[in-house]
């Protein structure tokens, strides 16, 4: 049985296929389009889904979608009504947008469905839907490795629900209680994020990456004014000091006087204020997300935890609450946004709706390392990188890893790709840049000439799996780069008395270990462990680099330019390697050096292009 899962029209579209229970593809629809958080109808990656397995839209049993818009049409009415006549403007912005299309969207869906199979609609297949919470808690639970468990989907807001508590038992997923809009965690981490000057639904993760260079001198002002935090985790949020209910802003008036002043303006100097604030706002965060999982482990009983929603990408929660052993054992779905919703939709269709039977993989997940996206042989890089008029040699693997080793040992930077696409906004070895972590130049190098972002930016180490616990202080694996942990201590390099007296960016230039441009100011990492099994090349690099430099762990940030989303194609990545300042892009077998390669018309073209973030 073949089905189909679509995630669209609010931001990170996507799409997956779930073959007898399996999960055979996923992409973003951003990928293929080149516009970040794609919100449009995932035509591309659809056909990409379809074409991996040879199938028309016809051969499809069921197209599930990974909410229901009737219910959260009827959540913004009820919200426009609660607040009347507050957000007048915001109702008439929306209604229009809803009374065209979101109200309607069976029908758009099954229209955009028949224009791209080329078929009437009376010949598609059945179009379900499930519930977004449902579908996050469907993609975290069934792909996991665990037979029961806890699951827990926070986001910033589904149809009704934010924060959502569910037992998982062989094919059976019981919603257990929620917490319904407007108080969401996650809507207060995004209010936090637009009032720091970073744009919301992206840019979360910078204010996460900033939180280290901060004290958390506002966490009471927080706790005393804006959310009521009871002892089981759940909470309230008093909406006097938010805007985004009805408004078109996440943050008012009160909440700027609040913390002494109006929101960061975008590309301004981030200042020790904005750090401190991200340092207070994390606290907070992980407080919350601690108390709810202790309160599931208390009522469920379950001994395994599964994460998903967009605060599930908190990577820093999600270490300490590791840390914290309330579970035995966490996993997280790796595209654990809305994008996710794609797979879990298509999953819940065959568990739950279809009732079959789930089986287990030993100690693996159902989610091939998310490496589900498009992949390409050699003879297709060769076409397009002839088309190109690329210079390149073609090396076998045992050349190619030696070599490779070499030029990354001496401070290069390597654009990376090869095998699929990854599925979800990490970088996990497909589509990835790398460098040598012992560089303390490197993470400003990156920063500022390969991906042209805040120098605050970390930057995460790919380490070999069976050596992860010789250079972290974890014994987890973290295939997906969603868990931080310390630096060994052996590791660390001590820090001077002056040092010590650093404040907010100051601290960025002090190398912190002997692995400098992947540790973080607070000595932390946020970690991907690589498996033989799962990502074979990559796993033979970095222990080719072991063998050279006696360093199993590379730098692995993805491969873009800030505001672009990863690179899918050849095309995609020589694109991007001309335009910035690699050494060395491979891509499969193919080895390029810039300094080879024909003239390339400097352009800024991609700063108008993609909006940046």
């Amino acid at each position: 049985m073949n089905i189909l899962g679509i995630s669209a029209f609010y931001h990170d579209s996507a799409a997956a296929l779930v073959r007898s229970g399996e999960v055979t593809a996923a992409a973003q629809e951003e990928r293929f389009t080149r516009k970040k958080h794609d919100s449009g109808f995932p035509e591309n990656a659809i056909s990409y889904c379809l074409r991996s397995s040879g199938l028309e839209i016809t051969d499809v049993d069921q197209i599930v979608f990974y909410d229901k818009p009737l219910v959260k049409f009827e959540r913004l009415l009820e919200t426009y009504v609660a607040y009347a006549p507050k957000g007048f403007q915001s109702f008439l912005m929306a209604m229009p947008v809803w009374l065209k299309e979101k109200l309607y969207l069976k029908s758009l869906l099954r229209k955009n469905l028949s224009n791209l199979g080329q078929v009437k609609a009376k010949s598609l297949p059945p179009l379900l839907f499930t519930e977004h919470h449902q579908s996050h808690a469907a993609s975290a639970f069934f792909p996991s490795p665990f037979e029961s468990a806890a699951v827990v989907c926070m986001d910033g807001v589904g149809e009704w629900a934010t924060t959502s508590v569910w037992l998982g038992e062989g094919n059976n997923l019981v919603p257990q209680w929620e917490i319904d809009f407007p108080h969401s965690l996650g809507l207060l981490y995004s209010a936090f994020t637009y009032y720091t000057g970073f744009k919301v639904n992206s840019g979360e993760y910078k204010l996460m990456g900033l939180a280290p260079y901060g004290e958390p001198r506002y966490v009471g002002k927080i706790k005393d004014n804006l959310i009521n935090i009871k002892e089981d985790g759940t909470f309230r949020l008093d909406m006097d000091y938010f805007n985004y209910a009805t408004g078109l802003t996440m943050t008012n008036h009160a909440f700027s006087q609040l913390f002494d002043g109006p929101p960061r303006e975008r590309e301004s100097e981030v200042t020790q204020k904005e750090m401190d604030i991200a340092a207070s706002i994390q606290k907070v965060t992980e407080e919350v997300v601690i108390k709810i999982a202790q309160t599931a482990r208390k009522e469920l009983g379950a001994e395994n935890l599964c994460l998903a929603g967009g605060v599930a990408l908190n990577c820093v929660a999600n270490g300490k609450l590791l840390r914290k052993k309330i579970f035995k054992d966490l996993w997280i779905q790796p595209a654990a946004g809305d994008a996710g919703g794609a797979v879990g939709a298509a999953l819940a269709c065959w568990y739950q709706y279809h009732n079959k039977p789930r089986t287990l993989n030993g100690r693996r997940d159902g989610m091939k390392g998310a490496y589900l996206g498009p992949t390409y042989t050699n003879a297709d890089v060769e076409i397009e990188l002839n088309r190109l008029s690329a210079v390149y040699e073609r090396l076998d693997d045992d050349k190619l890893f030696v070599k490779l080793a070499e030029i990354l040992a001496n401070e290069n930077v390597v654009g990376w790709f090869q095998g699929p696409m990854e599925f979800g906004p990490r970088a996990l070895g497909g589509r990835s840049i790398i460098g040598d972590p012992r560089s303390s130049k490197m993470q400003s190098v990156m920063n500022l000439k390969i991906k042209y972002r805040e120098s605050f930016r970390p930057f995460a180490p790919a380490v070999l799996a069976e050596k992860v616990s010789q250079y972290f202080e974890i014994d987890e694996v973290s295939p997906y780069m969603l868990l931080v942990a310390d630096v060994k201590n052996e590791l660390r390099l001590e820090m001077t008395e002056e040092q010590k007296k650093l404040f907010g960016i100051d601290k960025l230039n002090v190398p912190r270990s002997q692995l400098p441009a992947i540790t973080h100011v607070d000595y932390s990492a946020r970690i991907q462990t690589v498996e033989e099994e799962t990502n074979p090349r990559f796993h033979q690099l970095l222990r080719q680099f072991e063998a050279q430099t006696g360093c199993g762990v590379l730098i692995n940030t993805s491969f873009n330019v800030r505001g672009e989303p990863i690179v899918c194609t050849p095309e995609d990545a020589y694109r991007c390697f001309m335009r910035t300042e690699m050494d060395y892009l491979v891509i499969e077998n193919c080895l390029l050096a810039k300094d080879r390669q024909p003239k390339w018309e400097k352009d800024d073209s991609w700063k108008e292009e993609f909006e940046l973030d």
